[in-house]
């Protein structure tokens, strides 16, 4: 199972000098686990280092390269580059979907440098899997809705996702322009956020210890290449001004698919956004039923769909054991809906478009309630 402590050289919020503990493992748990590590001895499944994962990480990374080539070198016209950077858009989500995402949980093989380099495609496509790693694995997986822990429910000023964030008066208008705001995520993720938590050691009231040596050249090195192949490059083939333009495009199109996904499984009102006892730092369920609550499978019956998001929308599953390639969700998806349904524990799936509307919904509820 997931680890609940915070990262190494993080400390708690100013507010707060306890970690957020859960309460202890119950029959369910054990049970769960239990059937869950049946299932692989039984069908001799491999929890990672699966041909399919290779398979994809080479789909995936052509995919970037080929609709790159396409907008950069071919010389098409305008609607071809249209096209060639929506193809991009889609590429680079299904890189960090399927090869990132799975890496930098080390369930993509068994050997880390394995997962130490398919992980640093992030760091060649804008991001940082260093800061990701705290961000993501440490303080959304460990501490999912819960306010002032989890930083991917932690929009600023800008939206309110949580019934317990402070609301300002333009936040009743939040359900209609946060889709134009999703688009800024990516951009806001390259120039911004890495180097602000790089320059205040701080995320989300958390200290994060800067990068240093191979990390900290990592860090710099692929923002330096992300910025040469994005804007640099394309600068000698197009006027400066139509590459910002085309890069912006590719952005949002890429920010609003990864914050559709993160948000279908989170931001819903089928979600559960519990807060800990501020003094005790206890939290009523356990770690696992915690993740149940606050967590939504979606669009489980669409092949198609699940390939692509590298099943992300296999999310509880995701989140119960993030270190087993996604590969492995869907069948493991009945065995935990199943152990649910007998313990009387909340397993929530809903379809793509309903999760849609059900973020909308919970938007346009916190943009009325107190």
């Amino acid at each position: 199972m997931q680890n609940t402590t915070a990262a190494k050289g993080s400390i708690s919020k100013p507010k707060s000098n306890v970690k957020i503990r859960f309460a202890p493992n119950t029959e369910f748990e054990r049970e769960l686990s239990k059937r869950v590590n049946a299932f692989f001895e039984d069908t001799s499944s491999a929890k990672k280092d699966l041909f399919n994962m290779y398979l994809k990480s080479f789909i995936a990374i052509s995919w970037v390269v080929v609709s790159y080539c396409l907008i950069v070198f071919a010389g098409l016209p305008v609607w071809g580059i249209l096209l060639s950077s929506l193809s991009l858009s889609l590429a680079l989500n299904a890189l960090s979907f399927n090869v990132m995402h799975d890496a930098i949980h080390g369930a993509y093989s068994k050997h880390k440098i394995v997962n130490k380099l398919m992980g640093h495609c992030l760091d060649l496509i804008g991001g940082s899997s260093f800061y990701w790693d705290s961000k993501h694995n440490h303080y959304h997986h460990s501490y999912p809705n819960i306010t002032g822990h989890d930083s991917d429910v932690e929009p600023g000023i800008f939206a309110r996702f949580t019934p317990h964030q402070k609301k300002y008066f333009f936040h009743r208008f939040q359900h209609f322009y946060i889709w134009f705001l999703y688009g800024f995520l990516a951009i806001k993720w390259h120039f911004i956020d890495d180097f602000h938590v790089y320059i205040t050691e701080n995320l989300n009231g958390y200290y994060i210890e800067r990068p240093k040596g191979m990390d900290a050249l990592i860090f710099f090195g692929g923002k330096i290449f992300f910025f040469i192949i994005a804007i640099v490059i394309p600068s000698f083939y197009y006027p400066v001004l139509y590459v910002i333009g085309f890069y912006i495009l590719i952005a949002m199109m890429q920010g609003v698919i990864m914050s559709l996904v993160f948000q279908l499984a989170h931001c819903v009102e089928e979600a559960d956004f519990p807060m800990q006892d501020e003094e005790a730092g206890v939290m009523d369920r356990t770690w696992i039923v915690h993740q149940i609550y606050t967590t939504v499978d979606f669009s489980r019956g669409n092949t198609l769909l699940t390939w692509y998001l590298g099943g992300l929308n296999y999310q509880v599953e995701h989140h119960l054991y993030p270190q087993i390639c996604h590969l492995n969700y869907p069948k493991m998806s009945h065995i935990v809906e199943n152990t649910c349904e007998e313990y009387g524990v909340p397993y929530t799936v809903s379809s793509f478009f309903d999760g849609v509307r059900s973020h909308y919904n919970w938007l346009r509820q916190l943009a009325h309630a107190p």
